[in-house]
């Protein structure tokens, strides 16, 4: 869950989510950002590698585990919550989510294999976002899961501030599909 408030439509669709699939017996290993504890910040870029924090190993493992990946979270500034890019930043390093070739151009994508949902809410309808500020989905589709072999299936929620009863229940349905296939 990478909405660092858990009280909002995000929490509620990945309770949602976790509880469907537990039903239709996968095993779910949950993380919420904001129970995470690390520093979101690369001090020194990538010129050297921070350790680690207990945290972020326990989400590398999970990742390495899981063999379907969900992600939800909000749309701020056509981008995603400042404290889960941290989160990317210091945990997609070479060795964990991909290996650059020594010898030729490209890399290795060490979690190839996998799948991923990415369930993104905005207040804004998702066209007028692309229409405005351009995909504000590529960077975590394909730059960063897809860049470690992930095949991603994107979700888009907008107008997610202003649903009507009947649209949340709708879209509690539509998550209740996607988590009982593991989707």
């Amino acid at each position: 869950m990478g909405n660092p408030d858990t009280d909002t439509l995000s929490g509620e669709i990945a309770t949602r989510y976790e509880q469907v699939s537990v039903a239709a017996g996968h095993e779910v290993r949950r993380t919420n950002i904001s129970d995470l504890s690390f520093d979101p910040i690369l001090h020194l870029g990538y010129k050297v590698i921070q350790p680690l924090e207990q945290d972020l190993l326990l989400v590398q493992e999970n990742m390495k585990w899981a063999d379907h990946f969900v992600l939800i979270y909000p749309l701020w500034w056509s981008s995603m919550p400042a404290l889960l890019k941290g989160m990317w930043d210091r945990m997609f390093i070479p060795g964990f989510a991909f290996k650059f070739y020594k010898d030729r151009i490209g890399w290795e994508k060490l979690l190839k294999g996998k799948t991923a949902r990415v369930i993104v809410l905005s207040k804004t309808k998702p066209w007028q976002i692309r229409l405005l500020f351009g995909d504000p989905y590529n960077e975590i589709k394909h730059a960063i899961l897809g860049f470690a072999g992930y095949r991603v299936s994107l979700t888009t929620i907008g107008n997610s501030e202003g649903l009507s009863t009947a649209d949340k229940d709708s879209l509690m349905l539509r998550i209740g599909k996607l988590a009982k296939v593991a989707n």
